[in-house]
C-alpha cells in the first residue's frame, strides 16, 4: 500500500539521523513499522565450514558466541537526582515523592497494534467509529503520532489516553501502572533502549521540543513494541507540544488478513490520510528451511556481490568510531545507523531503525549465513519480542556492530545466544520499499 502524496513526503522527511538540521520542529509520523514477535525461525548453531572460503578481511575463523550472555550490556540506568526505582514495577519506573497520581484504569487485555491510520491534521471525528464497525476489528484507539526532539534526538512520539492505549503496548510496559500514571500526570516514558543507550535520566527531566518546547519528567523506561516509537506522553501533553489533536488511529485486527483489512479501512480514509502496517506476518519453516518476516520470497533479488563488498568495506572503515544513540554517521553511529550508512555507501537504501531493517529481506538460517547478512537481537526486557539491536555478519563467525555508549564500532564473534532473533539477507528492492513507507 502506498502512502498518499503528502504523507509520503512527510515520511521521507523523517528518515534522517539526529544530526540533520530540520526546518520545522515537529512533523507527522507516517511510517512506524515494527517486527512484533520473534523474527522468522532460524536454525541454531554456528555457520557451516563453507563460509570460511568467503571474503572476511583476513579474519581467522572463530567460534561464535552462544549461551545467555547479553549481546550488549547498555550499562547501568541513569537516575535523576533523588530518584528511586519502584521495586514493584514491571519496567524501570519512578514516582514523584508526595505527588498525587492520577487514576488510570487497570490493564484488562493486551492487543496487537496492527495498523496505523495517520494524517497531517486531525482525523474526522466519525472515522474511529466507522473503523471500529468494520468486520474483523478487535480494537481501535484515537491518538496523536508525531516526530519531535526529545533529549536532543529526533524520535517518534505518541500522545495517548493512558487508560485506553496501554492495552496496545508490549505486555510488561502495558502492565506498569506507575508508567501510565506518570504519563497521565504530564510526564514522559521513553523506550528502554533510548533510556539506557541515550543515557536519559530516569526520574529527571528531558526537553521535548515540538512546535513548542517543554521540560518533561521522565517517569519510566518502557518500550511500546512499535518500531521507531521511543516515547509516549498523554494526549494533552502531545497537543500542548503542537501535535494535531487525534491525527492518528491505532488498530488491532482479528483476522490477520492485512490486505483485506487495509483495503476496507483505506476506503474510509479522508484525503491526505495514509495507512501503515505495524506488524508483519511471520512464516516459519521446518528445521532446515528458511522463513520470511514480511520481507518477500527467499527468491527475491539479492544485492550484487560488488555492492555487498562495497558495503562491508564501508562498515569496516568505521571501526573505532564512537557509538552515539541516534547517530547515523559518518563519524558516530548507533547500531542501525551503522547498517544504514554502510549500505548507503554501496547505493542501497535501508530503513533507519533495526525493527524496520529486519523487514528488508528474507530470513536465512544460521547454517547458510554469508558476509553481508544482518543479525538481529532482542535486548529489551520491557518488550521481549521487539527487535532492538542489529549487527552485520562478516563471515568466518565474525560480526561488526555499533554496540553501546562508551564503546566504539567493533568487530566481535557473532552472537547466536539467547537474545538472537534471526538473520536476513538484504533485498535492495524490499529494503527500499520498507524505507519509503510502502507496505
Amino acid at each position: 500500500m502506498r502512502l498518499t502524496g503528502i504523507v509520503r513526503q512527510i515520511a521521507r522527511a523523517t528518515r534522517s539521523g539526529r544530526r540533520r538540521t530540520r526546518s520545522v520542529a515537529i512533523v507527522i509520523l507516517a511510517a512506524l513499522g515494527t517486527l512484533a514477535g520473534v523474527l522468522a525461525a532460524v536454525l541454531s548453531g554456528p555457520p557451516d565450514s563453507g563460509l570460511a572460503t568467503q571474503p572476511s578481511f583476513g579474519l581467522p575463523a572463530v567460534q561464535p558466541s552462544t549461551g545467555n550472555a547479553p549481546v550488549i550490556t547498555g550499562g547501568a540506568l541513569t537516575l535523576g537526582a533523588d530518584a528511586r526505582l519502584l521495586s514493584d514495577s514491571s519496567v524501570p519506573a519512578v514516582s514523584a515523592a508526595g505527588a498525587r497520581q492520577p487514576t488510570v484504569a487497570p490493564l484488562g487485555r493486551t492487543v496487537q497494534a496492527d495498523l496505523l491510520i495517520v494524517a497531517p491534521s486531525s482525523l474526522p471525528a466519525g472515522l474511529l467509529t466507522a473503523v471500529s464497525r468494520l468486520p474483523g476489528m478487535v480494537a481501535a484507539e484515537r491518538i496523536e503520532a508525531v516526530r519531535m526532539q526529545v533529549n536532543g534526538a529526533e524520535t517518534a512520539v505518541v500522545g495517548v489516553d493512558p487508560s485506553q492505549f496501554r492495552s496496545f503496548a508490549a505486555r510488561p510496559t502495558g502492565a506498569a501502572d506507575a508508567l501510565w500514571q506518570g504519563v497521565a500526570a504530564g510526564g514522559i516514558a521513553v523506550s528502554y533502549t533510548m533510556g539506557k543507550l541515550d543515557q536519559v535520566p530516569l526520574g529527571g527531566s528531558v526537553l521535548a521540543a515540538g512546535r513548542t518546547a517543554e521540560r518533561l519528567h521522565v517517569v519510566a523506561f518502557g518500550t511500546l513494541g512499535i518500531g521507531g516509537v521511543n516515547a509516549v506522553v498523554s494526549d494533552a501533553t502531545a497537543r500542548a507540544l503542537g501535535a494535531p489533536a487525534g491525527n492518528a488511529i491505532v488498530v488491532s485486527v482479528r483476522t490477520g488478513d492485512f490486505t483485506a483489512d487495509s483495503a476496507a479501512i483505506g476506503r474510509l480514509l479522508p484525503k491526505g490520510a495514509g495507512l501503515e502496517p505495524l506488524v508483519s506476518l511471520v512464516n516459519s519453516g521446518a528445521a532446515g528451511s528458511t522463513g520470511t518476516a514480511g520481507a518477500g520470497s527467499v527468491d527475491s533479488a539479492q544485492a550484487p556481490a560488488a555492492a555487498l563488498d562495497a558495503m562491508l568495506k564501508a562498515a569496516m572503515s568505521r571501526q573505532g568510531l564512537p557509538y552515539v544513540w541516534g547517530a547515523a554517521g559518518p563519524t558516530s553511529f548507533d547500531c542501525s545507523g551503522l547498517v544504514q550508512w554502510s549500505f548507503a555507501q554501496a547505493g542501497i537504501v535501508m530503513p533507519r531503525v533495526a525493527a524496520d531493517q529486519a523487514l528488508s529481506g528474507p530470513a536465512v538460517p544460521v547454517s547458510q549465513l554469508e558476509p553481508g547478512d544482518l543479525l538481529f537481537y532482542h535486548t529489551d526486557p520491557t518488550a521481549p519480542g521487539y527487535i532492538s539491536h542489529v549487527a552485520i555478519y562478516l563471515g568466518k563467525g565474525w560480526m561488526i556492530q555499533a554496540p553501546e555508549p562508551g564503546k566504539d564500532v567493533e568487530v566481535v564473534p557473532a552472537d547466536f545466544g539467547s537474545e538472537f532473533a534471526g538473520a536476513i539477507r538484504v533485498s535492495p528492492a524490499q529494503a527500499a520499499s520498507v524505507a519509503s513507507g510502502i507496505a
